[in-house]
């Protein structure tokens, strides 16, 4: 995984990266249960890529559902992988399950 993605280890931690970032942050959340694992693994990879691509433009913080209880309620997250793009600390855009690169970027492009 690209080492410009942000892996918060609690809400709190996942919170102070909202704050401090002064672009868009787009938060993908992950889970470790068995049907979750590989398409997990897969966004890995995807969005280290993203996170290099898009660089400046945006925060990636990959976000563990369970180590993160509070902001995956708050953005009604439901399953793994998904992702919400959040400009000011306000979802803009939702994304559920296993995306491609060009899927990502076509999802980042349509906001940022």
């Amino acid at each position: 995984m690209a080492k410009r993605v942000h892996q918060p280890r609690e809400d709190a931690e996942f919170d102070f990266i909202l704050r401090a970032s002064g672009v868009p942050v787009l938060a993908y959340f992950t889970g470790t249960w068995p049907k979750a694992i590989e398409p997990c693994r897969a966004a890995d990879l995807v969005m280290g890529g993203i996170a290099d691509e898009y660089a400046g433009r945006l925060t990636a913080v990959r976000t563990d559902i369970t180590r993160c209880p509070a902001a995956t309620e708050r953005y009604g997250i439901t399953g793994a992988p998904s992702c919400v793009l959040l400009k000011d600390g306000a979802p803009v855009a939702h994304g559920t399950g296993p995306m491609t690169t060009a899927e990502v970027r076509e999802f980042l492009d349509g906001h940022l």
